[in-house]
């Protein structure tokens, strides 16, 4: 199976078409509802609180982070905290100023401009929105050459939520327009616990602590995750078993799904397998790696290797990829008597 669309693996954290539709049900309404993120929660509840004190709009807010964490979420809070509208949209959408102008002028007072992909916006609109957010003007551009003329167009205050997978991509004035920056980071297992419940409670599913204790374990930090997984073991539980969901029975549905206790899928094991058996554990380059695995270089660089490195399963090193002996211990191998530590693989050509 090709992984190039990430979508197709139940372990991605990218929102497929059943993860829209069921997320909107599952999405809390409010902050206290929401789950996890303490610090960037009690922040913005105070940036929130402020600005309804002051009758006035909320700082524009940019928040950042792996997808399927709960930016999304938190913009439609933000809106629904300040009791205003919220208009969504992504960087992607807008190529062109014209099309951000076109946005901008339909906004109402106090409205939420929620801006997905922030990073992706088209350099002529990032310019245009550095003066919308800071003056709440924009210049329109009439005509072209030396006839063209600058139409200034106010605009009424709005807040701007920006979400970036990769707030390094963002340029500095456009960063230090944000009145608020918030980070989100994975998800603890207890967290993702209560994620669970409240999930398994909205759907209508019986589950118990163990259940929801093995499907958090296996949800890769990521509250996205966790409701997919949780969708695809009450289907097991309903068809298989008395529809209740038991650690067992949590355990033996993902297993069907290839999903083993650390959360590792069968590309992520792949890549795993063929680094410890086919090469001793490293050194090896990617695209060695890669087809080994029958897979694109980017795939695995992109779509494996970011969690196989945040659970210190694999290091990246200026030599190539290298096991890390928790990669030996998950898989069950034995290193070699090198010790696997990725120097023992050239080591063996030369007999030293």
């Amino acid at each position: 199976m090709n992984w190039d669309d990430e979508t197709d693996r139940i372990v991605a954290p990218a929102a497929d078409g059943e993860d829209t539709a069921v997320e909107a049900a599952l999405r809390p309404k409010d902050l206290g509802e929401f789950v996890g993120q303490e610090k960037v929660r009690q922040q913005l509840d105070l940036v929130l609180k402020a600005a309804r004190q002051r009758g006035a709009t909320a700082d524009h807010v940019l928040l950042s982070g792996a997808p399927g964490l709960g930016k999304t979420t938190l913009s439609m809070i933000i809106a629904a905290e300040m009791g205003a509208p919220i208009r969504i949209t992504s960087g992607p959408a807008i190529q062109h100023a014209g099309d951000l102008a076109a946005i901008l002028s339909s906004l109402q007072e106090g409205e939420v401009l929620f801006l997905d992909e922030i990073h992706r916006m088209s350099r002529p609109a990032e310019e245009m929105l550095y003066m919308a957010m800071e003056d709440f003007r924009v210049d329109v551009i009439v005509g072209k050459g030396p006839g063209a003329t600058a139409i200034p167009l106010e605009l009424p205050p709005f807040t701007l939520v920006g979400a970036t997978t990769r707030a390094g991509l963002l340029p500095p004035p456009l960063r230090d327009r944000f009145g608020f920056t918030g980070h989100m980071e994975f998800y603890a297992p207890a967290e993702l616990e209560r994620v669970i419940r409240r999930s398994a409670g909205l759907l209508d599913v019986e589950i118990d602590p163990a259940g929801a204790a093995e499907i958090a374990g296996r949800s890769r930090g990521t509250p996205r995750i966790a409701n997919r997984l949780l969708r695809r073991v009450r289907d097991y539980a309903q068809v298989r078993a008395d529809g209740v969901i038991t650690r067992e029975v949590a355990a033996t549905a993902l297993q069907v799904y290839e999903v083993d206790g650390r959360g590792l899928d069968r590309l992520d094991r792949a890549v795993l397998e063929a680094l410890l058996k086919l090469f001793g554990g490293g050194p090896v380059g990617l695209s060695t790696l890669a087809v080994a695995v029958g897979e694109e270089r980017e795939t695995v660089e992109e779509v494996a290797e970011p969690f196989l490195v945040r659970e210190g399963l694999l290091a990246r090193t200026p030599r190539g990829r290298v096991a890390t002996p928790a990669a030996w211990a998950h898989l069950g191998l034995v290193p070699p008597q090198h010790g696997g530590n990725g120097s023992g693989g050239q080591q063996g050509l030369f007999g030293v």
